[in-house]
């Protein structure tokens, strides 16, 4: 602070448009406390993120207000207005936290100040204002209170939505993997049974010998079965068909599926027939259909299985919950672990499609509140789009920033709405569809906490939300 200068009159302080309501008491209460600083142009009188220690009103000169964004400073405001004010603003607010100047204010040519320290005009404010100190009391702490609560609620039903598509997206393979195991079962009994009939004195050793290794070497077609078309498919199936009602083997239709599934031909099969003879042919085809079947249940089961476990672990990865909370991370890994918790409540029309840099470094960052930014964007986008479209997530880099864009086909953000989207509460969402926190939210996680930024362009088809994160950061 430079050392005060002057003094204003009762009868000064009363032309300012702020005190011009005031009695003689208190315009004298002010003259006294108050005093008359001078900023040499170019100077800042107050800095963001500084203690908020002194209230200031503006006598004469320019000045300007800016906030920082990233490593900018973004000006916000520009005025020689006579009276306008700034700094300590809120200091009457009792119980708030974080007393700090909320933006910077720099001379642009030499300025007067009326400067009121921060303790005294909370008191003021206090004593002559009761009633609008209660009004003031709750339009802030109602709304700060109102936007934690209303918060909290968008995330628990963003999460709750998440959460269903998850248990739906886990029941497919559980009820998958409970099917075979059962049908397994029945197999099993089955092979046993036809064993039995095999080896009951009818086949010698050697043909019995020569019946298992034709059942290793099912197993095996199994494993290598190419992958037909369904024109390829029907055509092999015929012929199995064929073969098998030409030797007399019955249901030969429900047979002929299973062995094509397994890679099985009719020269395996002239094999199996001329190892088992024409008397026991049907019994080892069974025998070995159910070898068959048996190894591809298991392997529907070892698939089942496997997506169940990649789905808790994406999960286990969306939701960071044995993580700590600032930590370096893969941002390919959290954006991956999102949209596997989308994949149910993306609409069939819609198509996603990613384009990653995989070359980007690991970043320092809050992992689970970055997962509810890119919650946040995906679920806009999809509900933008309706049922058909693109949705595009990318990544890159930007001088030392990492980028990360959600891009949908949507209609676009009308040019009147577009500054207002990042407003607490506002949405364009039909009433009871979203609470208009989602980007707020996010906006706070990503400038405030990861000192980065969220952009936005927009044109019909082609909406990108650009989020802009630190290749190195502070905690916050």
């Amino acid at each position: 602070m430079s050392a005060p200068t002057d003094r204003l009159t009762p009868d000064e302080l009363r032309t300012l448009f702020l005190f011009e309501a005031l009695d003689a008491d208190q315009l004298g209460w002010l003259a006294e406390y108050g005093r008359v600083e001078q900023r040499a142009a170019g100077t800042v009188v107050f800095g963001e993120g500084e203690p908020a220690t002194c209230f200031f009103v503006l006598l004469s000169g320019t000045v300007t207000l800016s906030r920082r964004v990233q490593d900018d400073e973004v000006e916000i405001n520009r005025t020689s207005q006579r009276g306008v004010y700034g700094g300590a603003t809120q200091a009457y607010i009792e119980g708030a936290n974080e007393q700090v100047y909320r933006n910077t204010m720099r001379a642009v040519t030499d300025a007067d100040l009326f400067v009121l320290p921060a303790a005294d005009f909370a008191r003021a404010v206090r004593s002559w204002f009761p009633m609008a100190m209660h009004l003031l009391e709750g339009l802030f702490i109602g709304m700060r209170n109102t936007q934690n609560i209303v918060g909290e609620r968008e995330r628990l039903l963003a999460l709750g939505s998440l959460s269903a598509g998850l248990t739906h997206e886990l029941n497919n393979p559980a009820a998958a993997a409970v099917r075979a195991t059962s049908v397994l079962r029945d197999r099993v009994a089955a092979m046993r049974s036809k064993l039995a009939m095999i080896a009951d004195g009818r086949l010698d050793g050697s043909a019995l010998h020569q019946l298992v290794e034709l059942q290793e070497e099912a197993v095996a077609r199994v494993s290598g079965a190419p992958k037909l078309s369904p024109m390829a498919v029907s055509d092999a199936e015929d012929a199995l068909t064929d073969w098998l009602d030409e030797r007399g083997v019955s249901g030969a239709w429900d047979l002929a599926p299973i062995l094509v599934s397994g890679g099985a031909d009719t020269d395996w099969l002239d094999r199996v027939r001329t190892s088992v003879g024409p008397a026991d042919l049907e019994t080892a085809i069974r025998w070995l259909t159910y070898t068959i079947e048996t190894e591809l249940l298991m392997r529907e089961i070892g698939e089942a299985v496997t997506r169940i476990s990649g789905l808790v672990g994406a999960a286990k990865q969306y939701s960071q919950l044995d993580r700590a909370p600032f930590q370096v991370v893969d941002v390919h890994d959290l954006l991956d672990a999102t949209l596997v918790m989308f994949k149910a409540k993306i609409p069939a029309g819609v198509k996603l499609v990613r384009e990653y840099d995989r070359s980007l470094p690991h970043v320092p960052a809050y992992a689970a509140e970055l997962n509810q930014v890119w919650t946040n964007l995906i679920d806009n986008a999809l509900a933008a789009m309706g049922e058909k479209g693109t949705l595009t997530v990318r990544t890159g880099r930007s001088d030392d920033l990492l980028t990360v864009e959600i891009v949908d086909t949507g209609p676009g953000i009308p040019p009147e709405v577009r500054p207002r989207i990042f407003e607490p509460f506002f949405t364009t969402k039909p009433v009871g569809s979203g609470t208009g926190l989602g980007l707020d939210i996010s906006y706070r996680i990503v400038v405030h906490k990861h000192r980065g930024d969220i952009r936005v362009q927009s044109a019909p088809g082609n909406t990108v939300f650009r989020v802009l994160l630190p290749l190195t950061a502070e905690r916050r």
